[in-house]
């Protein structure tokens, strides 16, 4: 088979259908894709590897010629994909290989960005970090990375930023999108881990979509629900979003659900639902009793959330309230997932905490086709909240826990007080205060473009552009962001080094090595052990604080710091992960092949002794001491957390009457460094648009195409127009698009300028999906 045999997927985005029936294994097929002119027996090797440009981490295999990446193909027997890739994974995982790379460091003289060598570069780097440690200490370090590294990456990047500097400052771009599904697993079963997995799927028959556009965001898997839509014995599917998605269009057309409520209302909504299945008796009452605690406040909280007060908030029709807490009541196996729609909004754990409740209600953990899935909107972000790189202790520690302190200073050999654990850890959007503020004045940044991803982009490109923040970034391209910094290290990319990942439903894949970087570009991995030997960092013992070289040595020693707690790797190894698939996490002696599901016992992870976090007012983020935790005496029972909706903290008014939400397109991924340097990729969606309601259009006298100018209080796009998907009063507008590939001309076109620097209480995740704007016709 060569390229011109697969279906073109631009057009067929989920591919042909191949339907089953509900218990039935998903039928396999090997999507493949290879460049013009390579047939399959052209290829000189198949290189091992799992797809990184969406949290869904199909494994596939990587096609080399003549030391190139040429194409790739899908693995049928990995559990998570059965074959099957979506269009970014066939068309924009390998098709930037070579183009515009970062091959030597930059460094800034004189105000302009010119190339150097590895050891000019490091030297600038080690200085300043060293100036500044003994100036200011640790705290004037701060550390951004991505959800786009590896394992072995993350957890060396943790071990350098806790044990070696000691500073708190550390996360990642992650808090854009995943940082509230941690929060909210922590805050209801104990610790992170998420309990479901992608098989509920062939297992449900009612999935619900809270603020999830499957779809769009992990297109494999959406293949698999509509394969099971196709079949006998088809789920309902209810979708909970303002836009009226293919999600939607699929849930009305199964005889499913689309609720469209408002941004921002998700809590109210939730809150409506848990109290439907209360006042019916939709609830398993003897699990409720014996695996969970807080029903008495769950049940007064949510009491005045009728469907009718809820239908006036929210915007929607009581009766499809009423309807949709019917099917999950009454259905046999629901499984939920959630995605940014619920967790970039101002009550995001809280809202994303009702979905738990629901299931925990319903005893429906643990069970095939009966779960939640609190989605990652990445395919590494998984391994940043694992190993501690988004500032979170590594293992799932808890960081107010001293005996967890113990673990990892005993771990590590150094001094208890060298680990940051006297504040929680400093979470981003309060790393970009710091750097605004002056207290922090190193900024590492590595293979992320917060010139583009963070909210209020004039913001971020004034603490960039400080003359007393040293900036390093990091990656395989010169970014937005790149053109800010001190100093630029090129990086290796995925296909060009090795190591694991962890995708969303805790499976953990190994990527091989296929060819090798261009020019002198490094794997993170190695550019952080550089920085480690010439740094200098000590254990107590006088020995060099890392003393792993090689990826797999640094898997190892992540092994030993997993080593009894929920997120076990001891079972594994890179031979085993050289099998036919993937291996979920946990995965031990007594769990050699791996654990599908977590909580089947009704045992979470919520002792004192073993959380992960001793929780949160849902409310204001204040948090529960570790007295009035142990108190509670959980003792493995999951929280059945409440709170009341409150408004947004920015509404439309007169002036800025619209609703803005951001999100993504199929066809992109992030700040588009990969996929819009695929061709195919880019020729679908060249450039960002604004969408709006056929209403609203007709109301501002706009059409299809027509340019048109969006403002909020904090800056302004000018982007076409299109008519259709979301509901009167709301603007959506893509989030992928920023400069650099528009040579420095153009209208301002990144959703970013119009974003607010405002974050949920718990998870701290700012809000991308509520924002006051105003729209206007430029020209036809």
């Amino acid at each position: 088979m060569n390229a011109d045999a697969v279906p073109e997927r631009i057009a067929e985005v989920w591919g042909a259908r191949t339907p089953y029936r509900r218990g039935d294994a998903w039928p396999r097929r090997a999507d493949i894709h290879l460049e013009e002119g390579v047939g399959e027996s052209d290829v000189d090797r198949w290189v091992r590897s799992a797809c990184v440009l969406c949290s869904n981490g199909c494994a596939c295999d990587i096609a080399v010629k003549d030391g190139r990446m040429v194409g790739v193909r899908g693995r049928e027997t990995d559990l998570v994909n059965h074959g099957r890739m979506g269009p970014k994974g066939l068309y924009g995982s390998w098709q930037w290989n070579g183009k515009d790379r970062l091959t030597r460091p930059l460094i800034r003289r004189d105000g302009e960005l010119v190339e150097s060598d590895w050891d000019t570069a490091m030297d600038l780097i080690v200085r300043r970090s060293q100036e500044l440690l003994d100036e200011a200490g640790p705290l004037s370090h701060g550390f951004y990375t991505s959800g786009q590294l590896f394992l072995e990456e993350y957890y060396t990047l943790g071990v350098i930023g806790k044990a070696g500097l000691g500073t708190p400052h550390m996360d990642g771009n992650t808090r854009l999108c995943t940082a509230t599904s941690a929060a909210a697993m922590k805050e209801s079963f104990g610790s992170d881990g998420q309990p479901g997995t992608y098989a509920d799927i062939d297992h449900c028959d009612a999935l619900f979509l809270f603020g999830h556009n499957m779809a769009e965001t992990q297109t494999v898997l959406w293949s698999r629900v509509l394969d099971r839509l196709a079949g006998p014995e088809p789920p309902v599917v209810v979708a909970v979003d303002p836009r009226r998605t293919k999600v939607a269009e699929a849930a009305v057309e199964s005889g499913g659900l689309h609720l469209a409520p408002l941004p921002g209302t998700n809590q109210a909504l939730m809150n409506g639902l848990v109290r439907e299945l209360i006042v019916n008796k939709w609830i398993d009452e003897d699990y409720v009793a014996a695996h969970t605690l807080g029903f008495s406040e769950l049940e007064k909280t949510v009491e005045p959330y009728t469907p009718a007060h809820v239908g006036e908030i929210c915007g929607i029709e009581p009766d499809t309230l009423a309807r949709a807490a019917e099917i999950f009541g009454t259905s046999e196996r629901v499984l939920s997932t959630v995605l940014q729609g619920f967790y970039q909004s101002h009550q995001a754990t809280a809202a994303a905490c009702q979905v738990n409740n629901l299931h925990l209600l319903r005893g429906m953990l643990g069970k095939p086709g009966g779960g939640v899935l609190q989605m990652n909107g990445q395919p590494t972000a998984q391994n940043t909240r694992e190993c501690g790189a988004d500032g979170d202790l590594p293992g799932f520690r808890n960081w107010e826990n001293p005996d967890h302190v113990r673990q990892l200073a005993e771990l590590w050999n150094v001094d208890e007080l060298t680990i940051p654990h006297w504040s929680p850890p400093t979470h981003a959007m309060q790393i970009w205060r710091y750097a605004e503020q002056g207290s922090i004045r190193f900024l590492w940044i590595s293979a992320t473009n917060p010139a583009v991803s963070m909210p209020e982009l004039p913001r971020i490109r004034e603490i960039l552009g400080k003359e007393d923040l040293f900036v390093v970034v990091q990656d395989g391209f010169r970014t937005e962001t790149a053109e800010f910094a001190d100093v630029v290290l090129p990086a290796a990319l995925w296909g060009e080094k090795q190591g694991t990942f962890t995708n969303a439903n805790r499976t953990v894949h190994l990527s091989e090595k296929a060819v090798e970087p261009p020019g002198e570009a490094r794997a993170d991995l190695d550019v952080f052990l550089d920085y480690a030997r010439r740094m200098d960092f000590r254990d107590r013992d006088g020995d060099p604080l890392i003393g792993w070289q090689t990826p797999e040595d640094a898997f190892r020693a992540w092994q030993e710091c997993s080593r009894g707690r929920l997120c076990d790797y001891t079972g594994l190894s890179y031979d085993k992960l050289r099998g036919g698939s993937g291996i979920q996490w946990p995965c031990d002696g007594e769990r050699p092949d791996g654990t599908e599901r977590l909580y089947a016992d009704g045992v979470f992870t919520t002792s004192s002794a073993a959380c992960e976090d001793f929780g949160h007012d849902l409310l204001t983020g204040g948090t529960v001491s570790a007295t009035e935790h142990k108190a509670l005496h959980p003792d493995g029972r999951a929280f059945l957390k409440a709170a009341e909706y409150t408004a947004p903290p920015e509404e439309p008014g007169e002036r800025y009457p619209f609703v803005c939400t951001t999100g993504r397109t199929v066809y992109h991924f992030h700040t588009r460094t990969k996929t819009g340097r695929a061709p195919k990729l880019r020729r679908a969606a060249p450039e960002p648009w604004a969408e709006v309601a056929a209403s609203d259009a007709a109301e501002l006298g706009v059409t299809d195409g027509d340019l048109v100018l969006v403002e909020s209080a904090r800056g302004r796009v000018e982007v076409p127009a299109r008519i259709g998907r979301v509901r009167p009063g709301v603007v959506f507008l893509p989030f992928h698009y920023g400069y650099w590939d528009t040579g420095g001309e153009g209208h301002p076109r990144a959703a970013n300028e119009l974003t607010m620097t405002e974050w949920d209480p718990v998870s701290k995740q700012p809000l991308f999906k509520i924002g006051a704007v105003r729209v206007r016709k430029v020209e036809g």
